[in-house]
């Protein structure tokens, strides 16, 4: 069997112990390739259109530009883009919201264990999940704007589309919500394509976000 090809990760962070350590954690696992490191947002961009890595992992608050720019920066340019996860110091921080809704998969508070940082780098390479969807959905809970009326796409959606928007914010993979639905990949591949057609959304991460500031998750 050919071995599987390393994870190529760009670090982004201003502060060098923190990058030294992340590196020292994620460079022991043979499975795990830091590629690349960048100081500031505007290097960090450079730094992943270059070295095309797998995941970036992004501090929020950086120089020059932040996190969030730098977030949608990489993914507005590249075709194929990093999964990117921000890590924050504060895990309600508005500027976590601001890169989730930009379309980061997730985030990592900076205290988390090294198990924990590790296990979510594969996690999010490898799968199209939402990483830690509760903690999104506490996010969306505390950041998200009031709406007069629900907007125009949710009327839009149809009985499976909203099953399927419903089981991304669960956290599931495209295969994981195949299984419960019983359906095939390429099925809920489609929907999955709709949904973000109608939400407007780039990918998952944002449409679960839209749909808790609609306030579809609440709806019966």
């Amino acid at each position: 069997m050919t071995p599987r090809a390393a994870i190529r990760i760009v670090l982004a962070d201003d502060e060098r112990m923190v990058r030294t350590a992340l590196r020292a954690i994620l460079s022991a696992e043979p499975d795990l390739e830091v590629v690349g490191e960048a100081a500031t947002g505007a290097e960090a961009v450079s730094v992943v259109r270059e070295r095309r890595p797998d995941v970036v992992l992004m501090d929020v608050r950086m120089p020059e530009i932040d996190g969030i720019r730098a977030t949608e920066q990489i993914l507005a340019t590249l075709d194929e883009a990093p999964r990117i996860v921000v890590v924050t110091t504060f895990e309600n921080d508005s500027y976590v919201y601001d890169a989730l809704r930009a379309g980061a998969a997730g985030f990592l508070l900076k205290r988390a264990e090294a198990d924990a940082l590790v296990q979510a780098v594969r996690l999010v390479s490898r799968t199209d999940t939402l990483l830690f969807p509760s903690a999104v959905r506490s996010l969306a809970a505390e950041h998200a704007r009031a709406y007069p009326a629900p907007p125009p796409w949710v009327a839009k959606l149809t009985g499976r589309e909203s099953e399927v928007l419903r089981l991304m914010a669960q956290g599931l993979t495209n295969a994981e919500i195949a299984r419960r639905m019983e359906v095939g990949a390429a099925t809920v591949k489609s929907h999955v394509a709709a949904v973000l057609a109608k939400t407007g959304t780039r990918d998952r991460t944002q449409a679960v976000i839209a749909a808790y500031e609609a306030g579809f998750m609440n709806a019966r």
